[in-house]
């Protein structure tokens, strides 16, 4: 007789996707401070001067990488949502590729903001 060998399916699924949304809120935090003493220490007042902050090379690649953590967070988040609320696998799929396609939407017209001219 063969014996079989349990392959638990449900442990710790989930927990480094868990982990790295935690990680991407974190970078959203550090991002937002750096973000906010920079404007504190520019004190823009108009156009011109908040495009100068978002004109370095710094600002625009932590800007960049910020829109990347804030992309990956709302994803799973939203994947999270729709695999507990959608049963009808059609529709949930059909809803997570809308999700991918507004997501890869917003960070093409990010990279657009930042590095178009």
């Amino acid at each position: 007789m063969k014996a079989y060998r349990k392959v638990p399916v449900g442990a710790h699924y989930g927990t480094g996707d868990w982990l790295l949304q935690r990680l991407t809120g974190l970078a959203m935090a550090v991002y937002t401070v750096v973000l906010l003493v920079g404007v504190a220490l520019a004190r823009p007042q108009g156009y011109e001067e908040w495009r100068n902050v978002f004109t370095g090379p710094f600002m625009r690649l932590a800007t960049m990488l910020f829109f990347l953590a804030l992309v990956y967070h709302a994803w799973v988040g939203m994947r999270d949502i729709l695999m507990d609320y959608l049963r009808v696998t059609s529709l949930r799929l059909a809803a997570q590729v809308f999700v991918v396609l507004v997501l890869a939407f917003y960070l093409a017209w990010a990279a657009a903001i930042l590095w178009g001219r």
